[in-house]
């Protein structure tokens, strides 16, 4: 062991245990402070992106019973003067996953979202296919997915969007388009007493 002139034990080849333990002693000392601050950043990292992929691998629920769940959200949109927005889609759809990103990335979409809308998550997997909804909601799927069901506040379908169109030809979505989809099938906007009709 190798000691410096005030006592401490040198970082050396020889002594590499100072690289992977910290003791009472020497951690105080820059050097096993700079490498024990990477070390608890690099664990804080890495549960960080672990806890981001578990959340979006849970964005569709195949267990789900949909037609309770879209009912409840009915139910909770009318209360609070919203709409529902179905995304239809699954966790193996990586557009879906990437809609569910940018949209909560981006401000102005993520505003019109939860002041107008009740957002779920329609699941399509090989797990279950939720047949009897997608057939009750006029086969949105034939647009791919995701794919986009706006109700009114008593459930009923008034608009089916197929997402192609909401796409900026780069591999992502267009700001623009997506916010103005979602203002325009908002209830605000479709408030008869905006059009000047009682």
């Amino acid at each position: 062991m190798n000691l410096s002139k005030h006592g401490k034990e040198e970082i050396t080849k020889e002594n590499p245990k100072q690289f992977l333990f910290f003791t009472s002693q020497n951690i105080f000392d820059f050097t096993y402070y700079s490498k024990f601050m990477k070390f608890i950043y690099l664990l804080l990292l890495i549960a960080a992106t672990i806890t981001a992929k578990a959340q979006e691998a849970m964005l569709y629920n195949p267990n789900a019973n949909a037609a309770k769940e879209i009912a409840a959200a009915v139910k909770k949109a009318k209360s609070s003067n919203k709409y529902v927005l179905i995304q239809g889609g699954g966790n193996w759809c990586k557009w879906c996953i990437e809609f569910a990103r940018f949209a909560k990335a981006n401000a102005g979409i993520d505003s019109v979202l939860n002041s107008s809308f009740v957002w779920y998550h329609l699941n399509y997997s090989k797990e279950n296919e939720n047949k009897v909804m997608f057939a009750k909601l006029g086969y949105p799927q034939r647009f791919g997915y995701p794919v986009f069901v706006v109700l009114n506040e008593k459930g009923e379908r008034i608009h089916t969007q197929n997402s192609e169109y909401l796409e900026n030809g780069k591999g992502g979505y267009d700001q623009r388009k997506v916010q103005s989809f979602l203002e325009n099938w908002s209830p605000r906007v479709l408030a008869p007493a905006i059009w000047g009709d009682k």
